[in-house]
C-alpha cells in the first residue's frame, strides 16, 4: 500500500525521509548560491583590476540584499497565504493574494529603481568606496539597478509556484537563470571584453530568462492558482496580511545589508581597499558552510511541524537530534577544512598575491565560529517549526543585529586594529550559538509537553 505524503511525514523511516525532503531545498539553496559567487570568482580574476573590481562588487552587495529582501516580503510573506487558501479550497482568494504580491512587486521595482539611482554614489561612498573602487561598484551597479523587475519576479514569484507543490518547477526556474550566468559571464567579460560591466549585465539576463519562466508557468489558466488582470488591484487587507508575514524574512534579509555596510565601512577606515577585498572573499567562503545548512534545516522543519501537531513527540525528538548530527558533521569538516587550506578557497575568487596573502591570514579566524553554526540553525529552525517564531526571529537577530554590528563598531574604536574587525564574527558566531543551545536546552521539553496536553 502506498503512503500518502501526510503518512510519510508520520511513520516513513526518518533517515530517508529526512534526505528525500532536505537535500532538494539545499540543491536549490546551492544553486541559488552561484548566482552570487560566479560573477566574483570571473571578476576577481579580470586582467590587472581583478582586485579592485572585486572589491567594487563587494561594495554594491548591500543594495543588492535590500532590493533581494523586498522580493522576500511579497513571497514569503504572501505563498504560504496563498497555499492557505488553495487547501481551504478558496481558488479565487488564493489568486487575489497572488496577484495583490504581484503588483507590490511591480511598485516595489519602480521606487527601489528611482530610489538607488538617486542614493547609489553617496551610499557606495558612505559604504567604504574609494577613488579607485568606485567606478567598479557603480558600473556594476548602475547596470543592476535596470533588472531590479526581473529580480522582484523571478525572487518574489517563485514561492507561488512551491506554494502549489511544484517545487522541482521552482528550483528549475533559479537553475535555468544559474546556468546561463555561468555561460555569459566568460563570455560578456572577458570574450567581448566587457569586464564588470559583463558581470553586470550577464546577471541582469539570467535575472529576466527566469523571471519570464516564473510568469510563463503563472499565467496559465491550467494551474491551480495564476496571476489574472481582475485580481490586481492592490486590497489592503491583503496586503496587510501579506507584509505582517513577510516582515520576518525581509528584515533577516535587509540586515546583512547594515552588516556589510558597518565592516566595509570600518574595513575601509582601519584598513582600506585591500581589507575591503577581503571581506567580499570572506563571506562568499563563509556561504559554503551556511547555505547548504540553512537548505537542508528547512527541508526537515516539515517533519517536526507535522509530528508536532500529531502529538508524536519522540519522533520530533528523533527529527532534531538526527538533524543536529547530520549539521554539526557537515560544518565542522566544512570549517577545518577552510582552516586548513585558506589559500585555495581565496584562489578561486582572485589571482591578486597580496589578497589572497591577507584572506590566508585571516580566513582562518573568521570563519571558525562556524564550528558550532550546526547548533544554531538546528535549533532556530526546530523553534521555528514548533510554532516558536519569535524566539527564532531573536535568535537570528542575536546573531547579526545585537551582536556583530555593534562589536563591530566597537573593538576598531577601542583598539585601533582592523584585525578586531574580524574577530567581531566568531565572538557573535560563537555567543549565539551557546545562548540558542541554552535557550533550547531549558525550553524544547516545555514546548513539547504543551503538545501532550
Amino acid at each position: 500500500m502506498i503512503m500518502t505524503n501526510e503518512e510519510k511525514l508520520g511513520s516513513a523511516p526518518l533517515f530517508r525521509l529526512m534526505m528525500s525532503m532536505g537535500i532538494p531545498t539545499l540543491v536549490a539553496q546551492i544553486i541559488n548560491l552561484l548566482y552570487n559567487i560566479i560573477d566574483r570568482i570571473y571578476i576577481g580574476h579580470i586582467p590587472e583590476v581583478g582586485a579592485t573590481a572585486l572589491t567594487g562588487v563587494g561594495l554594491a552587495l548591500p543594495m543588492i540584499v535590500i532590493i533581494s529582501a523586498f522580493s522576500a516580503f511579497v513571497g514569503a510573506g504572501g505563498a504560504p497565504l496563498s497555499a492557505i487558501a488553495l487547501g481551504r479550497g478558496q481558488k479565487e482568494e488564493a489568486e487575489r493574494i497572488l496577484g495583490n504580491g504581484f503588483s507590490l512587486l511591480l511598485i516595489f521595482s519602480a521606487f527601489l529603481m528611482i530610489l538607488f539611482f538617486i542614493i547609489k554614489r553617496p551610499v557606495l561612498f558612505l559604504i567604504g568606496a574609494s577613488d579607485a573602487t568606485f567606478p567598479f561598484a557603480n558600473e556594476y551597479m548602475t547596470i543592476y539597478i535596470f533588472g531590479t523587475l526581473f529580480v522582484q519576479i523571478s525572487l518574489g514569484m517563485n514561492p507561488y509556484i512551491t506554494a502549489q507543490g511544484c517545487s522541482r518547477t521552482a528550483m528549475l526556474s533559479v537553475l535555468i537563470g544559474a546556468v546561463l550566468n555561468i555561460a555569459l559571464d566568460p563570455l560578456f567579460i572577458f570574450g567581448f571584453g566587457m569586464g564588470i560591466r559583463g558581470a553586470a549585465l550577464a546577471t541582469v539576463i539570467s535575472q529576466f530568462v527566469s523571471a519570464v519562466w516564473v510568469l510563463r508557468f503563472l499565467t496559465r489558466k491550467e494551474r491551480a492558482m495564476g496571476i489574472r488582470k481582475n485580481y490586481l488591484k492592490i486590497r489592503g487587507k491583503i496586503v496587510a496580511k501579506i507584509m505582517s508575514l513577510g516582515v520576518a524574512p525581509f528584515i533577516m534579509q535587509a540586515t546583512e545589508s547594515f552588516i556589510s555596510i558597518v565592516m566595509n565601512s570600518g574595513l575601509q577606515r582601519y584598513g582600506g581597499d585591500m581589507y575591503v577585498g577581503t571581506l567580499t572573499i570572506m563571506q562568499s567562503v563563509m556561504q559554503f558552510v551556511s547555505i547548504p545548512v540553512s537548505g537542508f534545516t528547512q527541508g526537515v522543519q516539515p517533519i517536526m511541524s507535522y509530528n508536532f501537531g500529531a502529538g508524536n513527540i519522540e519522533r520530533v525528538k528523533k527529527t532534531y537530534f538526527t538533524m543536529l548530527g547530520i549539521v554539526m558533521s557537515y560544518t565542522i569538516l566544512l570549517t577545518i577544512s577552510i582552516m586548513a587550506i585558506p589559500g585555495i578557497f581565496a584562489r578561486m575568487f582572485t589571482d591578486s598575491s597580496e589578497l589572497i596573502s591577507l584572506v590566508e591570514k585571516i580566513l582562518p579566524v573568521f570563519v571558525c565560529g562556524m564550528l558550532v553554526f550546526g547548533v544554531q540553525m538546528s535549533s532556530q529552525t526546530t523553534f521555528l517549526a514548533l510554532g516558536q517564531a519569535r524566539i527564532s526571529l531573536f535568535i537570528a537577530l542575536l546573531r547579526k543585529v545585537i551582536l556583530l554590528i555593534p562589536l563591530a563598531i566597537i573593538l576598531p574604536k577601542l583598539t585601533g586594529d582592523v584585525m578586531f574587525i574580524y574577530y567581531a564574527e566568531p565572538i557573535s558566531d560563537v555567543t549565539s550559538a551557546l545562548t540558542c543551545g541554552i535557550l533550547f536546552a531549558c525550553l524544547f521539553g516545555k514546548i513539547l509537553n504543551r503538545s501532550k496536553s
